[in-house]
């Protein structure tokens, strides 16, 4: 009913601050004139006639139409009882059922998964339930099958070729794990199979190389080809310079292969775990492809880091360095939700003690930092591109950017197509008009920072495979200068004279030649 027609018939007011309505009665309603017809003006003005509220959904209708006072409140109840009436007498106008609205301008800010649709209620309101309900953090947990499936077949391989599923001989790995001679057979990061090598290549003899199945220094008896693997790598005549690279070794694909393999239980324990608890948790955040970005990026990148400045004797493995670039992201975001965290200092020390640890155990034998340094470095410079940007950036720069497209398959119904990746596919030029000088700032060192790690990558393989340029302090990072630990996988074949046979000591120290980098 229009409210003129509402209001109209109104004469004995009941209160006098201001009338109510009159009681409906049976009797028709006169026809609004021709001045009203098309404009209907109330003479009273309803509290609840906000227009900056959207658009509510309506409610049900009364059954009846005719009806008196315990007619229209009994009709009213009836089809609204989760909706008590808040006037004490029994003429008031029927509401509409209302959400509560969060009418903070920055309500983006306190949720970045987009808990709080615009319409109203909670979180998973409108949402399937089950397994493809865009809920499940699918890349973490296809990486961690994928993975753990992985190990276990280091474990079946290293049982069929040494007759022990863990490496016992000639040396115990401390990890629990498969000999690393396996681990290079099946993909680790291993410099003499990716390109030339000093001390390799250009030695004037043939070198002989540890078999996959190798249990002892006799069984130094195979080529780099057969330890290798993967179809082998092409043979080069002993004494051939480095910048001869028309046999050189071009297993690339080692820079991404090692992120699935691990050197012992122990060290896929603390992985997967980090993985399932930290991984998952930005996943949900800020969603499947910006988390698939940063977990390949920083991991590839990592390996890289390794191979530049790295003792190139020892094989390098794990997801260490794709976790590292997860944390830096963690890290970066805490910074820039510092605010409306519950406990911030609490959650920066435990960020920084898993950093520190990790470094830490990086100077030990065997372990490369420069994986955990790499990953974590592109994590922040790719966290500083995908992150939203900082609310207090936002606020003055005049942006409001929407939840992510995280693993919800929830769409917004406001904002989403005025911001981000979308708004600059459909209009390239408009995405710029109008904005702000800051934002121009902001936006130029985002930009500077993506092309910044793109340069380094490539100036990096640059240097791995054409220029080899060494740092001579660089290995202070990844090692200790102590009981000749950073002496640890540099290669220096020279001829170790023994009583029962004579082999060429490739790794710089006798006894060491089974410890792999674990990540």
């Amino acid at each position: 009913m229009a409210s003129t027609d509402y209001y109209g018939s109104f004469n004995n007011p009941r209160r006098e601050d201001a009338p109510l309505p009159p009681i409906p009665s049976d009797s028709p309603r006169p026809r609004p004139s021709a001045s009203t017809s098309s404009v209907n003006i109330s003479p009273v003005t309803s509290p609840f006639e906000d227009h900056a509220y959207p658009e509510y959904p309506p409610a049900s209708k009364p059954t009846q139409q005719n009806f008196g006072d315990s007619t229209y409140y009994g009709a009213y109840h009836n089809n609204n009882s989760s909706v008590s009436d808040p006037f004490a007498d029994q003429n008031a106008i029927p509401l509409r059922s209302q959400h509560k609205m969060d009418s903070s301008p920055t309500r983006y800010n306190a949720d970045p998964e987009g808990r709080y649709p615009l319409n109203g209620g909670g979180m998973g309101q409108n949402q399937k339930k089950g397994w493809f309900s865009g809920r499940v953090t699918w890349v973490v947990y296809i990486l961690t099958t994928v993975q753990v499936a992985v190990f276990i077949g280091e474990l079946i391989k290293n049982a069929i070729l040494t007759k022990s599923p863990i490496e016992i001989h000639p040396s115990f790995n401390i990890m629990i794990g498969p000999s690393p001679f396996v681990l290079i057979n099946m993909g680790a990061r291993y410099p003499p199979c990716m390109h030339n090598v000093h001390n390799v290549t250009d030695f004037p003899l043939p070198l002989p190389w540890p078999c996959p199945n190798a249990t002892s220094t006799n069984d130094f008896t195979c080529s780099l080809s057969q330890l290798c693997g993967f179809g082998g790598v092409p043979d080069q005549a002993p004494g051939t310079p480095l910048s001869d690279t028309s046999h050189q070794p071009d297993q690339w694909f080692r820079f991404i292969v090692p992120i699935f393999l691990h050197a012992g239980i122990i060290h896929i324990g603390f992985n997967m775990l980090l993985q399932m608890t930290l991984g998952r948790d930005m996943e949900k955040e800020i969603g499947s492809l910006r988390f698939l970005l940063v977990y390949f990026s920083s991991g590839i990148f990592g390996f890289v880091l390794g191979g530049n400045y790295a003792a190139p004797g020892i094989a390098s493995t794990g997801a260490s360095g794709s976790l590292f670039g997860i944390l830096a992201l963690t890290l970066l975001d805490l910074m820039y939700n510092w605010s409306t965290r519950r406990s911030p200092v609490k959650d920066l020390l435990f960020i920084l003690l898993d950093i520190a640890i990790a470094f830490v155990l990086g100077l030990l034998p065997g372990l490369d930092n420069f994986s955990h340094i790499g990953g974590f470095l592109m994590g922040l410079v790719l966290g500083i591109c995908v992150l939203h940007s900082p609310p207090f950036l936002r606020e003055r720069i005049g942006l409001d950017d929407p939840p992510y497209a995280a693993v919800s398959n929830h769409a917004l119904n406001e904002g989403d197509d005025n911001s981000g990746a979308k708004k600059f596919v459909k209009q390239p030029v408009g995405f710029f008009k109008g904005r702000k000088p800051f934002w121009w700032v902001w936006w130029l060192f985002r930009v500077g920072c993506l092309v910044g790690v793109i340069v380094g990558f490539i100036l990096l393989l640059k240097n791995f495979y054409v220029w080899r340029n060494e740092c001579n302090w660089c290995h202070h990072l990844s090692c200790l200068p102590i009981h000749g630990w950073c002496d640890i996988g540099s290669i220096r074949p020279e001829i170790i004279t023994t009583n029962t046979t004579g082999k060429r000591d490739l790794f710089g120290l006798d006894g060491f030649a089974s410890l792999p980098e674990f990540l």
